[in-house]
């Protein structure tokens, strides 16, 4: 009898890709996917361990999927248990097993193994695993694992390690294996991809170019500000996909300084200016951080003014959390959580009311856009599971590209006809 199986993914789009390659193993070692968890003989928890937020969601979906799938054989992994391991374990007593980075063995070696050269990472090492092909006409693909960088409230590099980069050849074949129509590239710092290769910032540009040429959309999620470099703004404005999603994080330069980050708002405001000078419809992204120790109500105020002038299409704001072992746990100055979330919530207003007029601003316009599913569709300014979306009649074929017509909006999302062949 065929032993089936359940992956529960959480956390970021690294997580997924980490997730699809778990079901490439599985289904390789002659297991088959469960339609439910109560239906799985192995159920497995791909964790989050961010922030505080996401480590109590994580540990409360391991805790309903034990109830729901009592008989199963139940599994945690990623980050939370590479970062916790035994702690999780004994925390957990209703879990059969916290293992690495893989299921069912510990794939790859550990991030504090530093014994081991990349050369010598088994054939099963996760970031190379292969994948199934998608099921919609878009999919994530990591292009590298770990971090070089040490940000003052991030804890990532202590779990996932230093970047280490795919090489190109390995991308492209897994891009090819999708069978996909957009590619969706995801990394701890992407725009770093290929430094520990040796190739500096040359790495990224190639990638970009060569990946174009099999599918009809790239998109790059997760460009450190101070690598957005002249040649790499070229290179994705000359894509279909003038999508610039720019982990900026605060504008203050005292407080940017205390997060270990390079830059302020006005190097921000001017980076995003040129580019609109080069590409009048490019779209903007970024996430910032609300409450970082140190943070006063003048920083606020200028994050304030930032998020209204500049007028990026989408943002995110997270409230501080004090991760073990970061730098910034060491810091004075600790803003109040109930501060911290009335900032949070002075952004996220000022943010909603830019996004909903961007997005009426579409109306009566013509937009290409790609079917993900029958009646939802998104165009090149909304990075799939993140943004808003495009609906459209039923008819229209998923996987294919359709010009339409915006023809109301709500809030993040936009209603469009099909137009008259």
């Amino acid at each position: 009898m065929v032993r089936r199986f359940w992956v529960e993914t959480l956390g970021c789009p690294k997580n997924q890709v980490d997730s699809d390659k778990i079901t490439g193993l599985l289904v390789g070692d002659g297991m088959a996917a469960a339609s439910a968890p109560e239906e799985a003989d192995l159920v497995v928890v791909n964790t989050c361990a961010f922030i505080e937020e996401a480590r109590q969601e994580s540990v409360d979906t391991v805790l309903a999927l034990r109830s729901t799938a009592s008989e199963a054989e139940l599994v945690v992994t990623g980050c939370m248990a590479e970062r916790y391991g035994a702690e999780l374990a004994e925390a957990l007593p209703e879990v059969d097993r916290v293992a690495g980075f893989g299921v069912p063995v510990s794939i790859g070696a550990k991030p504090s193994d530093s014994s081991r050269s990349p050369a010598e990472l088994p054939s099963f090492d996760l970031l190379n695993l292969p994948r199934p092909p998608a099921e919609a006409p878009w999919a994530y693909v990591k292009i590298a694992e770990g971090c070089d960088r040490r940000c003052g409230y991030c804890a990532i590099p202590s779990f996932r390690g230093p970047q280490r980069s795919r090489s190109a050849e390995s991308i492209a074949a897994e891009v090819d294996m999708l069978g996909v129509r957009e590619a969706v590239l995801v990394a701890q710092d992407l725009a770093s991809y290929g430094r520990d290769q040796g190739q500096g910032e040359r790495g990224i540009i190639p990638l970009v170019e060569s990946l174009c040429q099999r599918v009809d959309w790239v998109r790059l999620l997760y460009l450190y500000p101070s690598d957005l470099t002249d040649p790499l703004i070229d290179t994705i404005c000359s894509t279909d996909v003038p999508y610039f999603d720019l982990s900026l994080q605060h504008v203050s330069r005292p407080l940017l300084a205390r997060m270990r980050r390079w830059g302020d708002g006005d190097r921000f405001a001017a980076r995003i200016a040129e580019i609109r000078q080069r590409q009048p419809e490019a779209v903007f992204r970024s996430n910032f951080i609300v409450g970082y120790p140190g943070e006063t109500e003048a920083d606020h105020d200028a994050l304030l003014d930032f998020v209204a002038d500049v007028g990026l299409d989408w943002c995110g704001f997270f409230t501080y959390s004090a991760e073990t072992g970061t730098y910034a746990t060491t810091l004075d100055n600790q803003v109040p959580a109930e501060l911290a979330a009335e900032r949070r919530r002075e952004l996220a207003e000022v943010q909603d009311a830019i996004t909903a007029s961007k997005r009426d601003q579409l109306i009566g316009r013509e937009v290409e856009v790609l079917v993900d599913a029958p009646g939802l569709a998104r165009s090149y300014r909304e990075a799939p599971e993140i943004d808003g979306i495009v609906s459209v009649p039923d008819h229209l074929a998923v996987g294919q590209f359709h010009t339409v017509r915006v023809t109301d909006a709500m809030g993040p999302d936009v209603m469009a006809e099909a137009m008259e062949p």
